[in-house]
């Protein structure tokens, strides 16, 4: 990324893509695709139960797993530890909006669709008015917080996001701003100068409640060179969130897959982020989703599906035995598949999102009541909770 002038130079689409990472061949399988029999079933239900039993697996345990094509058997073995890990019989979800405050950015991530450069006309910042009516609304509808995010703007400085912070908690004192990402503190800093640490720390003076763990895509640097060359790298993002933890701040963790990537270095993020929770303890959970290539400059790439969504999400808790609670997508899933992943690791449904633009510009569009999201836990099973940032209760 060049912080002076905040330019980078995009590799053409053709010169860069061939064809998606997609499903590797698992270590365990000939050149014919041919399972090598019971020895294989053997490792795998093996793997399964020492991952039940709460033991932590390796990433080439982890590999096998997410190459093994068992979808059952994945599910069930997710299914357990999460019981394990919330035997209460409740699944929870909270009530938010997603404000984007704007989408101008100078980072051209090619998986975008919601972004646009500088100049452009149909950039926008949002005014204070139209902001502050987004979050009465929010809090009218039994809202507790904002999730407040936007693109990398070049002539946004941090004296700009500390007023913004102040102006929001001055009219509003009661709401969470669950605000920016990795990708924009980094922004923020080399815009004005400053270290990580400080700008996260007179962001927090300022409001700012918690990090979404957004801008991660997959953390190995073959693949953000891809899709995101214009954006930090991967030790960056973790250096971002190491940071905020230090200074004793919560926040999530999240995977966007499905799309150049292979099944190693899914495997590579999970571990890069197990490893960092190991140290800091500071997520308070991981959310994974696939890629919606629509209106996007990678449309050419296939969506990925269900049953690959649903495996990726239970060997992330099989593998993740350090993140407390795994999230549902079903913004990028829809309901009926985000009821199954109740059943697949996750223990929470995620957000009523009263407003969401990001997945919505590449055409995939879900969306849900609160009283449908109740229904949907409830129907899968489970008792519908309540809870704010924190996966505290409070209903």
């Amino acid at each position: 990324m060049n912080h002076a002038g905040f330019h980078c130079r995009l590799p053409p689409v053709a010169a860069t893509f061939g064809k998606a990472g997609g499903w590797e061949r698992p270590p365990f399988v000939d050149k014919r695709g041919s399972l090598l029999a019971n020895s294989i079933e053997n490792i795998i239900e093996n793997i399964l139960a020492k991952a039940v039993a709460g033991q932590r697996l390796t990433p080439a345990e982890a590999l096998q797993l997410l190459g093994c094509r068992r979808l059952a058997s994945l599910g069930k073995a997710a299914d357990a530890v999460t019981a394990r890990l919330h035997p209460l019989g409740y699944r929870t979800y909270n009530v938010d909006r997603n404000i984007n405050y704007t989408n101008v950015c100078t980072s051209g991530c090619l998986f975008c669709a919601f972004s646009r450069p500088p100049g452009d006309a149909d950039g926008y910042l949002i005014s204070r008015d139209e902001l502050f009516q987004k979050i009465a609304e929010t809090i009218a509808l039994g809202g507790d917080q904002i999730l407040l995010q936007g693109g990398l703007h070049p002539q946004l400085d941090l004296r700009w996001y500390e007023q913004l912070l102040r102006d929001i908690k001055r009219q509003f004192p009661q709401i969470n701003i669950h605000g920016f990402s990795p990708p924009e503190i980094h922004h923020i800093a080399a815009a004005s100068g400053a270290s990580i640490e400080a700008v996260l720390g007179r962001l927090r003076e300022a409001g700012l409640g918690t990090l979404p763990g957004g801008g991660a895509e997959i953390l190995v640097d073959r693949v953000r060179r891809a899709i995101s060359p214009c954006k930090l790298s991967a030790e960056q993002w973790l250096q971002v969130c190491r940071a905020w933890h230090r200074l004793g701040g919560r926040g999530s963790a999240t995977m966007m897959f499905g799309h150049v990537e292979t099944l190693a270095e899914r495997i590579e993020h999970l571990y890069r982020l197990r490893q960092l929770q190991d140290e800091t303890g500071g997520f308070t959970a991981f959310i994974c989703w696939t890629f919606q290539p629509g209106n996007t400059r990678l449309a050419h790439l296939p969506k990925a599906g269900p049953v690959e969504y649903l495996s990726t999400l239970a060997v992330s808790r099989l593998f993740l035995d350090n993140f407390p609670n795994i999230q549902a997508s079903w913004v990028t899933q829809g309901l009926r598949v985000a009821q199954l992943a109740l059943r697949f690791g996750a223990n929470d449904f995620g957000s009523v999102m009263i407003e969401e633009n990001v997945v919505a510009a590449t055409g995939t569009s879900f969306r849900a009541s609160e009283k449908q999201i109740r229904a949907a836990i409830a129907q899968a099973g489970f008792i519908p909770r309540r809870r704010n940032v924190y996966y505290e209760l409070s209903d």
